[in-house]
């Protein structure tokens, strides 16, 4: 079971990864500023670390150059609102395997995650390949197809499809949908989730998302 540091400072948030990296299967630890994170980092091993950069005490820049400058080679991400093209450079050039920005959806992060974790072996290209029934899914080139007919999705319908598709006949409330698709801190009042439920059924048939009524949804492969 792979082992986590969350370096980060906002509590809700903090609550919101550990809660859902540990329903995917990681461990996780947290570290709220950043001499903490520089400390537990160099004193304990993980399998990766998530970093905000803006964290008190010392920026998550410094953290991952003092981590590399020791030799250490952990796996990072960085998790930041800061999400410019200037800030993005600026983090991998010193060191980050990835950056991604918030607002951000649990489901992308996780898979950034496994990425990371399984590095480029021949089982990662079989990792990214998701079949159910007649519909086909490779998250890594991000392709869909039903029968064989290739599938055009927006980037939020890809990810919903991916959420259905890996937990087929189970009925997912919009809670859950919201949280995997769309984020932490999306409206839980807004009813995104049956809009694009509605452009699924458009594009994939009507029969395959079936309401479950007083829960959400299910997809029926």
């Amino acid at each position: 079971m792979a082992r986590i540091l969350i370096s980060e400072d906002e509590p809700r948030l903090v609550a919101f990864l550990e809660k859902g990296l540990r329903a995917s299967g990681f461990t996780t630890s947290v570290a709220t500023d950043g001499i903490a994170a520089a400390a537990i980092a160099g004193s304990e091993k993980f399998d990766l670390l998530i970093l905000d950069l803006g964290l008190p005490g010392k920026d998550g820049l410094t953290v991952l150059r003092e981590l590399r400058a020791a030799g250490d080679l952990t796996p990072v991400i960085i998790l930041s609102a800061r999400d410019d093209a200037e800030d993005r450079v600026a983090g991998l050039e010193a060191g980050a395997d990835d950056y991604l920005g918030k607002p951000f959806s649990l489901e992308e992060l996780v898979a950034r995650i496994r990425v990371r974790l399984r590095g480029t072996s021949p089982q990662a290209d079989e990792a990214h390949r998701i079949e159910v029934g007649q519909i086909v899914m490779d998250a890594r080139t991000r392709w869909v197809s039903d029968d064989g007919e290739p599938v055009e999705l927006s980037a939020r319908e890809f990810e919903l499809l991916r959420t259905f598709l890996e937990r087929p006949n189970q009925a997912l409330s919009r809670e859950q949908l919201l949280a995997h698709v769309w984020g932490y801190d999306y409206d839980p009042g807004s009813n995104v989730v049956d809009v694009y439920v509605g452009y699924l059924r458009r594009k994939l048939g009507a029969h395959r998302l079936e309401t479950v009524r007083s829960v959400g949804y299910r997809f029926r492969p």
